[in-house]
């Protein structure tokens, strides 16, 4: 299928403009900044309430921003990790998402700003994730929890997820009833065919996962351990349902898709779906573009039948 002609419409007029430096080329504090100005600025839902706060981490304090429904109850409690290559990124830079999700998915998230690469290399992530986890598990009441949870994130932060599941399991809870990974990254191999077909010219390039993968996990060693490269785990059995999205113009497709068939060969049961005529990222045009609007849609349904 060709490209969605919303995206096609939207590559021509950045064509036409001014062009930036890539991001490779980038410091990790003007990736940032240049992610924060491309997010789009969606008006805010109503939502039942959101609170910042800290909760406490491995080594100091980690920011969540914590939505809560409209509707009165107990709900099931989503974590949530941004995107951003384990680089760029933050709580506003995922804030529409977790809105929509919590509103239309009567859900509570818990978007956690995790410790990043540079200043944090890998496994800082990884730990702070799992805090939240614990954090999140062992504070119900004040959550409002129904006691179902569950893990989301987009890109890297689909990583995050894969990996809470794993180490969820590997250290005996807490109990995770599901995990949704979209566009996750699950392996460091930059030469799948996806990579030859999408790595340039569709937002997310080659050359900036490997930006992000030497910025965030410098020592190549490490990138073959489970909780860098979840596609890399010897043993992917005992894990939660699974709900993966990729996109037919990402370059990160085919590690996507390999992830959700090896869960489902391990025993997992697994919503896959590829978004034809999408690139990566999608969910963040997802209020305004038509042809990514039905991926947070599929999101959506899933958290509030599995979590509810």
């Amino acid at each position: 299928m060709p490209l969605s002609p919303e995206y096609q419409a939207m590559f021509e007029q950045l064509a036409a403009g001014d062009p930036a430096p890539p991001l490779w080329e980038m410091t990790p504090e003007q990736g940032r900044e240049m992610y924060r100005q491309a997010r789009p600025v969606i008006e805010e839902l109503p939502i039942g309430e959101v609170i910042n706060r800290k909760i406490p981490g491995p080594d100091g304090e980690i920011p969540v921003r914590i939505y809560f429904p409209k509707e009165t109850g107990n709900f099931g409690t989503l974590l949530y990790f941004h995107g951003g290559g384990w680089v760029i990124g933050d709580l506003d830079t995922c804030d529409a998402v977790c809105r929509e999700v919590s509103v239309l998915g009567n859900v509570t998230v818990i978007s956690v700003d995790y410790r990043m690469a540079p200043e944090s290399i890998y496994p800082a992530a990884v730990e702070d994730c799992y805090a939240a986890l614990i954090w999140a598990s062992e504070n119900t009441e004040l959550l409002k929890a129904n006691g179902k949870l569950g893990v989301a994130g987009e890109s890297a932060g689909g990583n995050l997820s894969a990996v809470m599941a794993l180490k969820a399991r590997d250290l005996n809870g807490p109990n995770i009833d599901l995990q949704c990974l979209l566009y996750p990254v699950t392996d460091c191999d930059l030469t799948r065919q996806s990579y030859e077909d999408n790595g340039r010219g569709f937002l997310l390039e080659t050359q900036s996962m490997h930006w992000f993968w030497d910025i965030y996990c410098p020592n190549e060693d490490k990138r073959k351990e489970n909780y860098a490269c979840p596609l890399l785990s010897t043993n992917l059995s005992n894990l939660p349902q699974a709900f993966v999205a990729t996109a037919e113009f990402d370059p990160l497709r085919d590690e996507g898709e390999a992830y959700a068939r090896a869960l489902e060969t391990a025993g997992a049961k697994v919503i896959y779906k590829c978004y034809e005529g999408l690139v990566h990222d999608f969910l963040s045009t997802a209020t305004a573009f038509e042809s990514s609007r039905q991926g947070l849609l599929d999101l959506i349904q899933t958290i509030k039948t599995e979590l509810n």
